[in-house]
């Protein structure tokens, strides 16, 4: 589950982690109402308007309504005209960001629509750095990684400069020790007062991390200010799903809006549903099997439109309400249903195949492939439905009938 940047730095404030003063705001009204009190308490003029959605890139990123505004945009008005002047900016520039849609690097040509500001105090920036705190899959732990190119796309960094990139493994029995957290400021060129500061705020953002059951914290930029401060000027957070119940306040933040609504609608009757960019829906029993249906898709040419497990336990209903899922995309050309039946019985899948399609219609081609526990009955159950069916003998033989059938 991810969250929105003005969230992960209310997190980070809450345990101490230095970020700069700002107020969120889903108004014009509210956006103009926080300016004046930011720069009283910071006796900074300047102000930074931030569009908060679910995507890295925002201040690269373009409006389609405005394409001369980007996502991040830092308001200057106040140093001549004093509050006043900024609060105007503000509104200007709120009013254009808040109902638009932003593309950056990360959404897609589509988008995504700006519900939600951020708007927050200018800082003195001295240096910009890169950190983040991620699990490191190839050697199972926790990984502190920093980079001296702050503001800088990290995978960009990783194929041009990858010697840029510093790494801390963190031990799960010891968490990250002092001398890494001091490895890794110096590493970073930080010196003085801020490689104290610096030492701090990664022992505890990396504490931070394993208490909350984050899977990703990333802060770009990481700043040094002109007075030794160390503090997050950006903060993307994500968090493992499967321990939310362990973290019901950070559970409270989801942002359902910025999710895709079929993923939602699946978690309802808990199916594991990923939306993809291909053409070829995919109905699945077991994370194995339809990776690997995937896979066999790619392989014949096709790309699948999406992941989809019903799991062990599926019900008809279940099933049923799958396949509505599916069908309500309108860029899937054919569906293939493959399912191995063992827990999960094949006549309970046809059952739920053939409701479904009963109850939405059928207007792109059906391939289904059955083996196992009951798959006679199963069978029977789709031949005799009256519902136009293309049965598969293997995974192969489905994923080539189907994609000659949607092309």
């Amino acid at each position: 589950m991810k969250i929105h940047e003005y969230q992960a730095k209310q997190l980070m404030a809450d345990r101490g982690i230095p970020v700069p003063q700002g107020r969120a705001a889903q108004t014009v009204d509210e956006a103009v109402a926080a300016v004046r009190p930011l720069i009283e308490s910071s006796g900074n003029p300047v102000v930074v308007v931030k569009s908060q959605i679910h995507a890295g890139g925002r201040g690269k990123g373009r409006f389609v309504e405005h394409p001369d505004l980007g996502g991040v945009v830092v308001i200057t008005d106040g140093i001549e005209g004093g509050p006043a002047a900024a609060e105007d900016a503000v509104r200007s520039v709120a009013s254009k960001m808040l109902g638009s849609t932003l593309v950056t690097i990360q959404t897609g040509p589509e988008g995504k629509t700006v519900h939600r500001l951020y708007v927050e105090q200018g800082i003195s920036i001295d240096r910009e750095l890169y950190l983040s705190v991620l699990l490191d899959r190839s050697t199972s732990r926790v990984l502190l990684m920093g980079s001296t190119e702050g503001g800088t796309e990290i995978e960009e960094v990783a194929a041009t400069t990858p010697e840029k990139i510093l790494r801390e493994t963190i031990d799960p029995a010891h968490g990250l020790l002092p001398f890494q957290a001091a490895r890794m400021a110096r590493g970073l060129g930080i010196d003085g007062d801020a490689h104290r500061n610096a030492t701090a705020f990664f022992l505890s953002l990396a504490r931070a991390y394993m208490e909350w059951d984050a899977d990703l914290i990333e802060i770009n930029p990481l700043v040094v200010t002109t007075d030794g401060a160390v503090m997050a000027l950006d903060g993307k957070m994500g968090f493992e799903a499967n321990a939310l119940y362990r973290q019901p306040d950070i559970a409270d933040m989801r942002d359902e809006s910025e999710e895709d609504p079929a993923e939602i609608e699946a978690a309802e009757f808990d199916l594991s549903f990923i939306k993809l960019d291909g053409t070829i829906g995919c109905m699945v029993n077991g994370a194995g099997l339809a990776m690997a249906t995937m896979d066999i898709i790619k392989y014949v040419g096709g790309e699948p439109a999406n992941f989809l497990d019903v799991g062990g336990g599926a019900t008809a209903e279940k099933v049923a309400a799958a396949f509505k899922i599916i069908t309500k995309d309108p860029s899937v050309k054919g569906i293939f249903v493959n399912i191995f039946g063992g827990i999960m019985r094949c006549d309970t899948i046809a059952e739920g195949v053939v409701e479904a399609v009963r109850d939405v219609g059928l207007e792109v081609p059906l391939v289904v492939r059955l083996e196992g526990t009951n798959v006679d009955e199963g069978r029977r159950i789709l031949a005799e439905s009256g519902i136009d069916i293309v049965t598969a003998t293997d995974m192969k033989d489905g994923a080539e009938k189907i994609l000659e059938m949607a092309s």
